[in-house]
């Protein structure tokens, strides 16, 4: 099989496209053929991979395929069947052993690129909507990064709560993206000097929560914007310095959250919980996962450097040429499921 291999020359993470050893699935794995790999911050040199994983290693923690073989003792799956995962390093591969913990079933009408794509974006942003700062229908939130694939799907999740969405992007062109995604306001920033603004557009109270992967340069004017018991969900420590945190500094009765996926999903039940859900809300058209950049698996160094430009908007794929025929005769189009979702 063929993968993407990360290695370093002079400090400098290199990803090449290398022929490696197929893998045997263990027990309780299943081996995929891997159709699409999800592309992550988390996955560049920039999100530390190189640093926290050493080298050589395959970069990718999430994808969907199909089920080739068969680990000691699996029962929930069979042959053929298709699937899709989160947190299994080593995604961008042509093949894949998946432990069952972390693999779902796809229902027949949910596309598998489609799937891929939802796994970790939108288990995050589920988690954080539902979980963390689960607000109420006229509450206020501030989204980072809201034409990015977490942010979009967190501005899609907190509209059928029936909140309001302020958003904040780094570009002009950035702004209906957003907007589609359902922000009421959109605010263009690139840094910290987003604090007046939210201010006036709330009448001064703040909001009541703020969606924030920033980084350090945001974190302290995230809470700055924050009204008194809100909640600031954080999840930018890849970013710039992991800022230090005096509670004597924190105002006004806040919250501060800062979820790990373990954490959060610890058991196979409510991975399936939570995929349901998502999945119901796609088919229904009520959340819609926009895949706006897909390149073939050896081009994973060009998807890297366009995730870490801040340029790209939604969700990022390696697509490893695995056809359509070959996953499923009842896929529906790889880029429109039903609605709008907006």
């Amino acid at each position: 099989m063929r993968a993407i291999v990360g290695g370093q020359l002079d400090g400098v993470v290199q990803l090449e496209l290398k022929e490696q050893p197929d893998p045997e699935p263990g027990p309780g794995e299943v081996l995929v053929d891997v159709a699409h790999a999800g592309v992550n911050f988390m996955d560049t040199a920039a999100g530390t991979l190189g640093a926290t994983r050493g080298v050589p290693f395959v970069p990718g923690v999430e994808g969907a395929g199909r089920v080739a073989a068969l680990g000691e003792g699996v029962t929930e799956f069979a042959v053929g069947d298709r699937v899709a995962w989160i947190s299994v390093w080593g995604s961008y591969a042509e093949r894949l052993a998946v432990p069952v913990a972390n693999a779902v079933p796809l229902p027949d009408d949910i596309p598998t690129d489609v799937a891929a794509a939802t796994m970790m974006q939108g288990l995050t942003a589920h988690h954080f909507v539902n979980e963390v700062a689960p607000l109420n229908a006229g509450d206020t939130a501030l989204v980072h990064a809201a034409a990015g694939g977490v942010g979009r799907t967190v501005s899609q999740l907190l509209k059928l709560r029936g909140v309001r969405v302020i958003g904040l992007v780094s570009r002009e062109e950035k702004v209906p993206v957003a907007k589609a995604a359902g922000a009421d306001e959109v605010l263009i920033s690139s840094g910290g000097d987003f604090v007046d603004r939210v201010g006036e557009l709330t009448g001064g109270e703040g909001v009541h929560a703020v969606f924030d992967g920033g980084g350090a340069s945001t974190f302290q004017p995230s809470l700055d914007v924050l009204r008194r018991v809100g909640t600031h969900v954080w999840y930018g420590p890849l970013i710039g310095e992991v800022p230090t945190v005096n509670l004597f500094d924190l105002p006004k009765s806040i919250r501060l959250s800062y979820a790990v996926y373990s954490d959060h999903i610890p058991t196979r039940e409510l991975l399936l919980k939570h995929t349901s859900d998502l999945f119901d809300k796609i088919r229904d058209g009520k959340l819609r996962i926009d895949i706006t950049r897909r390149y073939p698996l050896g081009e994973a160094r060009q998807a890297h450097a366009d995730i870490t430009s801040r340029a790209t908007t939604g969700k990022l794929l390696l697509d490893t040429g695995l056809s359509d025929t070959e996953l499923s005769d009842t896929e529906l189009s790889d880029t429109e499921p039903s609605g709008t979702g907006r």
